[in-house]
């Protein structure tokens, strides 16, 4: 066997079993065979982790299958998916159109660094050109609008015309080809949108002028004017594709920003890695080859290159990246670490467990992608409008020009056939649509640099609307590792040996509270003894000997069953568990020897994390396994507005439909694992987690830092979202409303105002570009 032949096996891939399954609502995973909840959709079948989620795919199964596991083939390692930003049912293996609104798509996981566009540098080539050919052309047409006689004897009146024609035919046809292409194929498809309007109004310019231009006898009085000439438009389809191209850049670089927060997570992982050899020495190799059981190297000032665990060294490294603390936390032998975080001190060398895909840093990336593809409820508004919009504004440009036919000024349809330009033109389906999309997409990469990570925009849209937060007690309002707090010895036992024995016997117990004394004796030096005779006592304690001594630990039923009396212990007890802690009873050689204290230390930002709720109208609910003491003395402290105690796992999720039955809009936040049910229920499932060790398939927000301050920060975000959302559409409905009347010519009665279809073409390339910069001002929002 060569060196090599381990690695090269250990390089093999495990497939997953076919058995398993994800839930497309929640993305946990799932049994086929023990499923009880199912749907078909689309002659696929569908498992579900419970009532809830499948009632919620049943409602619109069409969102669910875009996203799900289930629904999509994932794609081939290195490939690439294109995607429209509008339309994210659409997913194509190369860039192209999108067949819908035919704007160009994007990848659907941006690449690190800034990636060139291919669209945009296209569409950059033709604006260029667009604008030298267009300049010459406007300034004609403003020279025979100042001073057409001196214009007349500078060149001939039919050579002027040539000029126009050579000058104008690049600029549209070859210019405006893509939005020609595209409103093509909106016809073709029936699904007519903004490069359809695009595509109309130049085209008709266009054709009208070279008609014009090449047979100008065809054309009867009404076009005519004065000076019975036939008027040329070359300038206006030229300058209009030009401002049209403009907008496209424009617009196309404010939406590469919109992804900024995804370079910015890919740019965090480093590159290189540094993996030691058998025999000690060091080898720098690629990221991608580092694979799980690699004992990896980390230098001071390097990068940790992927999620594993600390075999030697020590050292501080700053996660910030996951946990926002500006502060590095300690690492030592055993700790985990999680890649793309910084080392900054010591030197320590890790052992790689996770890498690729199944690092923390790419299931975020992986997560924020998705959900800046997911759509909102609200968007169902917006389609439900755009779907009558450029039909609707086709039939207004043709109703512009008879009337202007039948009753405008000379010539009639001259200006007619410029108004229903100016109308096909400004209005802008584009803005519309682009309002939502933009905003979800800004406002999740902005929550992923704050910590939490959106999995749907239905959850971003929902988050604000919660008046009821519904919170697990142990890892969530507490830190989750229970501490010993205070050891109270009697009879003349001195407390570190009282101490002492209980530890050494509770070494044996598999209880969460027999840990915390474990490790309570360890930090205070305490020699551990090996117990024998070790017996449990189911729902009472453990008994046993250590160091030929009789020792008994557990609660008063315990003492009872062994005949010892407990002194005035059972009182003290009470009076420390009306403070949240956690006691056991003590007894030495057949006599009552004293308690240990053992508590789970309420989180620092919890505190201040329910008053900001509070302050919010938030009703909080804390549920919890616990006893009913210890609960409301930790709601107590907390100043927990309902306390629901002692509730297993499989009932959390009637509690939380008890609420809902109450007509209370409810958030639950849990562990993301164990609460599963209870999550699904919710109109909202937080998951709250820290590190690599968070579960981001089983809830539709979580918290990587994993406390109370993040669902603080994940209400501002849903509330600041929803707040860009309803701008960019105020705006985007305003603007058709106002603009598309006054292209029609309704001020002109009043005014004798017209407005230019050049001008008009400027407003509606505009118009997509300040919604996507509106949506960009999330990027700064302070939560």
């Amino acid at each position: 066997m060569t060196v090599a032949e381990p690695r090269t096996r250990r390089r093999q891939h495990v497939p997953e079993p076919p058995a398993v399954a994800h839930d497309p609502v929640c993305g946990m995973t799932v049994d086929p065979a023990k499923a009880k909840h199912h749907a078909e959709h689309a002659g696929h079948s569908y498992v579900f982790c419970s009532a809830r989620c499948r009632e919620k795919f049943s409602a619109d199964p069409a969102r669910y299958v875009v996203s799900s596991p289930q629904g999509r083939a994932p794609a081939a390692a290195g490939e690439v998916l294109w995607t429209c930003p509008m339309h994210p049912q659409i997913v194509r293996k190369e860039p192209g159109n999108c067949p819908i609104c035919g704007m160009a798509l994007e990848p659907m996981t941006p690449a690190a660094g800034d990636a060139e566009n291919p669209e945009l540098r296209a569409m950059t080539r033709r604006f260029w050109v667009g604008v030298v050919l267009s300049l010459p052309l406007l300034a004609i047409a403003m020279a025979e609008h100042f001073n057409k006689a001196a214009l007349d004897t500078l060149i001939a009146p039919r050579l002027l015309v040539w000029v126009q024609l050579i000058l104008g035919t690049p600029a549209v046809l070859w210019g405006g080809w893509p939005f020609f292409a595209r409103g093509w194929a909106s016809i073709f498809s029936r699904r007519l949108n903004m490069f359809t309007l695009i595509a109309l109004g130049t085209g008709v310019a266009y054709v009208y002028s070279l008609a014009a231009a090449l047979a100008p006898g065809i054309f009867p009085a009404s076009f005519r004017d004065v000076d019975g000439q036939v008027p040329l438009y070359f300038e206006a389809a030229a300058v209009i594709v030009t401002l049209v191209l403009l907008g496209q850049v424009l617009e196309l670089r404010a939406r590469s920003q919109t992804s900024s927060a995804i370079r910015a997570l890919l740019d965090l992982a480093p590159k290189r890695a540094r993996r030691l050899r058998e025999d000690g020495s060091d080898e720098d190799i690629a990221l991608e080859d580092v694979v799980p059981g690699d004992r990896l190297r980390v230098r001071p000032g390097e990068k940790v290159p992927v999620d594993g665990a600390v075999l030697e060294g020590r050292s501080a490294v700053d996660e910030a990246m996951i946990t926002g603390e500006p502060v590095p936390a300690e690492k030592n032998p055993g700790d985990k670490v999680t890649g793309a975080t910084v080392n900054t001190t010591g030197s320590f060398v890790m052992r790689a467990e996770r890498v690729g895909s199944d690092t923390l840093l790419a299931q975020i990336v992986a997560m924020v992608a998705e959900a800046q593809r997911s759509r909102a409820p609200i968007q169902k508004l917006v389609d439900t409008i755009s779907a009558w919009f450029v039909p609707a504004v086709v039939v207004i440009a043709a109703a512009t020009f008879v009337a202007w036919s039948l009753f405008g000024p000379a010539p009639a349809m001259g200006f007619g056939l410029v108004n229903a330009v100016a109308v096909l033109i400004i209005a802008c389906p584009c803005a519309l649509g682009l309002a939502t999309p933009m905003s979800i997409m800004v406002g999740t990469g902005r929550g992923a640099r704050a910590g939490v990570l959106v999995k749907n925009a239905e959850a971003l849209e929902l988050m604000e609307k919660i008046d009821t937060l519904v919170v697990d007690k142990t890892g969530t309002l507490t830190e989750g590792k229970p501490r010993l707090v205070g050891v109270s010895p009697i009879g003349g036992v001195a407390g570190n040996d009282l101490l002492q024995l209980a530890a050494s016997l509770e070494r044996g117990s598999e209880h969460p509270l027999a840990a915390a004394i474990v490790k309570g004796a360890e930090e205070r030096g305490l020699k551990i003894a090996t117990a024998t005779h070790f017996a449990t006592e189911p729902g009472k304690g453990v008994t046993g000997s250590v160091d030929g001594r009789r020792v008994a630990v557990g609660n008063t039923a315990l003492l009872g069953s062994l005949g010892i009396e407990p002194s005035d212990l059972p009182e003290r007890a009470d009076a420390l568990r009306q403070e949240g802690q956690g006691v056991m009873l003590v007894t030495i050689d057949g006599k009552a020897a004293g308690l240990i204290a053992v508590a789970d230390p309420i989180k620092d930002s919890a505190i201040t994390a329910l008053a900001a709720l509070h302050a919010e109208q938030i009703h909080v609910v804390m549920l919890t396994g616990d006893s009913r003491t210890t609960a409301a003395a930790v709601g107590r402290k907390l100043g927990i507005d309902d306390v629901v105690a002692e509730v297993l796992p499989d009932q959390k999720a009637s509690a939380v439909k008890k609420f809902q039955d109450q007509r209370r809009f409810v958030a639950m936040a849990g562990d993301g694992i164990n609460d599963a049910p209870a999550l699904a229920q919710a109109q909202v499932g937080i998951a709250m987690g820290t590190g690599a060790d968070v579960a981001m398939e089983s809830a539709a927000v979580t918290l990587i830092k994993g406390d109370l301050q993040g669902i603080v920060r994940a209400r501002r975000l849903s509330r600041a979202t929803m707040h860009n959302i309803r701008q960019n559409l105020f705006f985007a409905f305003v603007f058709n409303a106002l603009a598309v009347p006054i292209a029609a010519g309704v001020l002109y009665p009043a005014l004798g105002l017209l407005l230019n279809p050049m001008i008009a073409s400027a407003a509606m390339a505009m118009s997509s570009v300040l919604v996507v910069t509106n949506a960009l001002r999330l990027r700064t929002v302070r939560l």
